[in-house]
């Protein structure tokens, strides 16, 4: 069997993640045609077989997902070799896909980033939130800060720490309502949170607590916590910042959130996500130091 070409591999690729002919032909700027020829001359040098047909578009078979962690390391170096040869690696210019939570985008790393781009003006930034963790190896992303701790092989991965999660409220609602001095004092107010933390969060657990505002979506519980709805739960590093925000039963820590960052090993031979990473790094253990 003949080494299969570059060119049929990252055709293979392109239908493995679009699940489609026409999607990866559209990503390649290929004709649909070729891409198909593509796939059936890598078949035909494998001798596998490795999409089959459904109602849904073309399913990847065993042997494909097989060949899948393999043939994205082989994108990554390609990718890698351009950038070596543009001169691309050692720049302190161009652009970086950063992912992470809609929490830690809007509420923990503006001021990290603002700092990053006054110190290197040429970098950009593409700040993708989403709950979903991208996927490095595939290249959705160049860095990702996560909150959960990183599996996939071949990452540059370093946990920055923990951030604690503490009970606040706003001056507002203190004024009207006053505070707990006890765990089961917390009965008599009304919270902000998830329902799901009755049992997630083993301090709160034994109370009949009543949420009077509800969300799943992070951003809007602390929109709702700074507008002085309720008692309700936030990173210490956030609420400190916040003067406005006092703190409720202080000595209970109802939560830790660890920190991690990550990238793909072959980003971090590019400068400019070498020095964003390593910037992240000290940022954020200055706001974790912030939060004990």
């Amino acid at each position: 069997m003949e080494d299969p070409d570059w060119t049929l591999w990252r055709s293979f690729l392109a239908v493995l993640q679009t699940g489609s002919l026409s999607q990866a032909a559209r990503h390649l700027r290929l004709t649909q045609p070729t891409l198909g020829r593509h796939i059936s001359l890598l078949e035909r040098a494998l001798g596998a077989v490795l999409f089959t047909r459904s109602n849904d578009g073309l399913r990847p078979t065993e042997a494909a997902l097989a060949l899948r962690e393999q043939a994205e390391t082989m994108a990554a170096a390609a990718d890698l070799l351009t950038r070596i040869a543009s001169g691309e690696v050692e720049s302190m210019a161009g652009r970086i896909r950063l992912t992470t939570s809609e929490f830690m985008g809007v509420a923990v790393l503006p001021p990290i980033l603002a700092a990053f781009r006054t110190l290197y003006p040429k970098i950009d930034i593409d700040l993708v939130m989403s709950d979903r963790n991208l996927d490095l190896l595939r290249g959705d992303a160049d860095l990702a800060v996560r909150n959960v701790a990183p599996v996939q092989e071949a990452l540059v991965v370093r946990k920055i720490g923990e951030a604690p999660v503490r009970l606040f409220a706003h001056r507002s609602y203190v004024a009207l309502h006053g505070l707990p001095q006890t765990l089961a004092g917390l009965e008599g107010h009304g919270l902000i949170g998830r329902e799901e933390y009755r049992v997630r969060v083993p301090v709160l657990a034994a109370l009949s607590l009543r949420f009077g505002f509800t969300s799943p979506s992070d951003i809007a519980l602390l929109a709702a916590l700074r507008a002085g709805l309720g008692i309700g739960a936030c990173q210490q590093g956030v609420a400190a910042a916040d003067p406005s925000l006092l703190p409720v039963l202080p000595e209970v820590t109802i939560a830790t959130v660890p920190v991690w960052i990550a990238t793909h090993e072959d980003r971090r031979s590019l400068r400019r996500v070498r020095l964003l990473f390593d910037h992240l790094a000290a940022g954020l253990s200055a706001y974790l130091a912030s939060a004990r």
